[in-house]
């Protein structure tokens, strides 16, 4: 009987607490309605604001954008580097104008992957640097292919040691993909042998052969790995 006493008091002082709680609460959001509600409305009112400019801007910018750069991505196709890089004369926006113009949208940056891509074909491998560091993305081919091409762009001027970071980063982005993976592995070792590093060139080759058997890379290891071993004195 005692214990059920003690159980109906406790239970009693829960209530009393409760009730005590839920009284204070009432008295605080009466006292700082104005303020929670203002609070509220600027919630509302910001996820409006990013739903409309996602509905009436930036949807309709990015449709632009990539409308406006098809003549671009014609030129391109068309090996017309030039034009597909500055636009033309008949109002189409080039890579450039359409990166200016249309920042910070999808269009925009993958402008700046064909825009590095015409550099590279023009002999501009500063300008190719340039756009190609600015340049993101994900994707499992595109990724490790703008990466391998700022190694191609290094080597080009001659910076082999910068590009072959670049190259191992391409490499480590595709090294499931059995035909990236062996072109930047290649491409790793010219620059080793460049540097005059031919026993990481020989690794590199040998590599190659061993893990990516099938690939076109794979069938001249053979002849990259006599040419290595021959400068070693093997």
């Amino acid at each position: 009987m005692a214990n059920t006493e003690i159980n109906e008091n406790e239970n009693q002082d829960q209530l009393e607490n409760v009730e005590l709680s839920l009284g204070r609460t009432e008295q605080y959001i009466e006292k700082n309605k104005e303020k929670i509600f203002m609070g509220i409305g600027i919630v509302v009112a910001v996820i409006l604001g990013i739903m409309a400019y996602s509905k009436l801007i930036k949807t309709p910018r990015e449709n632009k954008a990539a409308s406006q750069m098809f003549m671009a991505e014609q030129y391109f196709e068309r090996d017309s580097f030039n034009l597909a890089l500055n636009g033309d004369n008949n109002g189409y926006p080039g890579f450039l104008g359409i990166i200016k113009e249309y920042s910070g949208t999808k269009a925009a940056n993958n402008a700046k992957y064909y825009a590095g891509v015409c550099y590279m074909n023009l002999g501009d491998f500063d300008g190719a640097i340039r756009q190609l560091e600015d340049f993101s993305s994900s994707d499992p081919m595109l990724e490790p292919v703008s990466i391998g091409l700022l190694g191609d762009a290094y080597m080009e001027k001659g910076m082999a040691d910068k590009a072959q970071g670049y190259y191992q980063k391409a490499i480590a982005k595709a090294q499931n993909n059995n035909f990236i993976a062996p072109v930047y592995l290649q491409k790793l070792g010219i620059s080793y042998e460049a540097a005059q590093k031919y026993q990481d060139a020989l690794n590199v080759y040998e590599k190659i052969k061993a893990d990516y058997p099938a690939s076109n890379e794979a069938r001249t290891a053979d002849k990259f790995i006599e040419a290595m071993k021959l400068k070693l004195g093997k």
